[in-house]
């Protein structure tokens, strides 16, 4: 069965799940209270399942294509402008989103309450990507 799949989508794929479930157990671990359905697709939070579902790819990548090949080179690219943009881009746009809401609040503003997502802190992403290269490690030594 495993190996009828590509090893690179089953990277992208184990990945995403196994930290989108280590997200809703470290979720009920610190006691809030979530939807599933709503954990799954939720933005931010430990690990980071983008940087963790990129390098996971990129481990595959290196462990079946090897260091010198363009397509690892794409991947390291690939997983740095995730990476940048989890910390640097979309946690910007999240406290500018935090600000804004508050502003909104004080001003009792009648306008809809735009939908804040967070981002990620840098100890997010470095789990992240620590989990994603063990979850790469484990895929590969599944499917070859």
């Amino acid at each position: 069965m495993l190996n009828q799949v590509s090893p690179y989508i089953w990277a992208i794929v184990a990945t995403w799940i196994a930290a989108h479930l280590v997200k809703y157990i470290i979720a009920i671990i610190r006691g809030t209270q979530l939807n599933f359905t709503k954990q799954v697709f939720i933005s931010g939070g430990m690990p980071s399942s983008h940087t963790a579902t990129s390098v996971a790819l990129w481990m595959v990548i290196l462990l079946i294509d090897g260091p010198l090949s363009g397509l690892f080179g794409m991947a390291t690219l690939f997983v740095l402008i995730v990476a940048h943009d989890a910390v640097r881009v979309r946690r910007s746009s999240g406290e500018q989103g935090a600000a804004l809401l508050q502003v909104m609040k004080e001003t009792k503003s009648k306008a809809a309450v735009p939908r804040v997502s967070r981002g990620h802190t840098l100890p997010e992403v470095i789990v992240g990507a620590i989990f994603g290269a063990l979850s790469g490690v484990v895929v590969f030594l599944a499917t070859t």
